[in-house]
């Protein structure tokens, strides 16, 4: 099963994915703290109001997200290219709801950044909540997994120790189009990767992951509770712009995408911020 969170004639829904149409859910209107699994479970489907996938456009697919919590330094080959010692421990930083972008929407290239960079990336989406949660009980509060490219602007996010401020731009994250529920991929097969202009920057695996997804949800949920609608962004693999010699930075008129294996795939032109 996979949902999609879409607007269609200036309505927001949430649609079952059947094939290249959507099942509308009854009185679902976004994946939030109130569509926890059981509520989506439950929803009636309206089927006799089915939607081409083509006709919607396709929003984020959390549009407001409680907490978006992102993992850096996660995959053994992006470790090693930036010449850091392995992380014992999670490194971590925020985005917020007002940087996500839908899976096809443009990015705004912010006229303050030089060194804007992508980073192909495995969301994952929690669906019930829970404070503490055991690695061993972990997945069972995942709703699914989709795709994300978490847009990084460099110079930014090296002017201090804290990444934030390179990495919480507003509308600059792609993320969807489709929330994967657990039962139909296998993430220890997925590959990813992460294409500019045509050319292949990023190839990697899910199972090169340092820091797998239910210790993620496990440390996370130590220090603050999840719900339902929560986006953990787990990092991304080797072959970033920043450390390629030469360095491959984006710019308006690039065009970027990252995919995955059975989970689905962003796929965004680069423009310039219209201030």
């Amino acid at each position: 099963m996979a949902y999609i969170s879409y607007e269609h004639n200036d309505i927001r829904g949430v649609g079952e994915v059947d094939g290249d149409t959507l099942i509308p859910l009854q009185g679902i209107d976004a994946i939030g703290r109130t569509s926890s699994l059981e509520a989506l479970a439950g929803a009636d489907r309206l089927t006799q109001e089915r939607l081409p996938i083509s006709d919607v456009r396709v929003l984020p697919a959390v549009t407001d997200p409680a907490r978006v919590i992102c993992v850096g330094l996660n995959y053994r080959d992006h470790i090693a290219e930036t010449g850091r010692e392995f992380p014992t421990y999670p490194v971590m930083f925020p985005k917020y709801a007002s940087s996500l972008i839908g899976a096809y929407d443009d990015i705004a290239v912010p006229p303050e950044s030089a060194e804007v960079d992508y980073e192909g990336e495995m969301a994952v989406i929690i669906g019930r909540s829970g404070r503490r949660i055991t690695e061993e009980n972990a997945l069972d509060h995942v709703l699914g997994y989709t795709v994300a490219n978490d847009i990084t602007m460099r110079d930014f996010q090296y002017r201090t120790h804290q990444w934030m401020q390179g990495k919480a731009w507003d509308a600059s994250t792609p993320l969807g189009p489709r929330i994967i529920c657990p039962g139909e991929v296998d993430l220890a097969s997925c590959g990813i990767r992460t294409v500019v202009n045509g050319e292949k920057v990023q190839e990697s695996d899910l199972s090169q992951l340092l820091f797998t997804v239910p210790n993620l949800i496990a440390t996370i949920s130590t220090f603050t509770a999840l719900e339902p609608g929560d986006v953990i962004l787990t990092g991304t693999p080797g072959g970033v712009g920043y450390r390629r010699k030469p360095q491959l930075l984006l710019k308006p008129g690039d065009h970027v995408s990252v995919e995955i294996d059975g989970v689905g795939s962003v796929s965004n032109r680069l423009v310039a911020e219209v201030l």
